[in-house]
């Protein structure tokens, strides 16, 4: 949806909380596309979907990846927590990375027997600057 004109404009999904964050000229971010709510028509946006097998398989992980300047509006489950990497997260929990963070899904190798775990795929972010977003919640929920 696309609006025009003055006044306020209200959005909101499913009660989530909103995250406002203002990107810089040039900063970019890479978030969840089941967590972008809105965005000011400055931000320039891309949709994407991670590929690979092992992707696929993490729910597709698609992804709009936002370029300011201008502000976008994220929508969490609860409080998100802010890290910096290195850090290894779930995929289903992952809500958005700086664009500068390439990440890597690995895999749990570990054999379970009888009740396991949930949790057979991570995130792994590496760097030495940019942050990620998490929040207490699965998105894509059990799989």
């Amino acid at each position: 949806m696309e609006a025009e004109g003055s006044g306020t404009l209200y959005v909101a999904e499913q009660g989530k909380k909103v995250q406002i964050l203002s990107l810089d000229a040039g900063e970019s971010i890479s978030v969840n596309g089941t967590d972008v709510l809105a965005f000011e028509d400055a931000i320039s946006y891309e949709i994407s979907t991670a590929s690979g097998l092992s992707q696929a398989a993490a729910g597709g992980l698609t992804n709009v990846f936002l370029t300011g300047p201008g502000t976008v509006a994220v929508t969490t489950h609860g409080d998100p927590a802010v890290m910096t990497p290195p850090v290894t997260t779930d995929p289903d929990a992952t809500v958005a990375w700086s664009a500068d963070l390439s990440p890597s899904i690995e895999t749990n190798k570990t054999i379970e027997i009888g009740q396991t775990s949930g949790e057979q795929l991570q995130m792994r972010f590496t760097g030495s600057e940019g942050f990620v977003v998490v929040h207490p919640y699965e998105e894509g929920g059990q799989r």
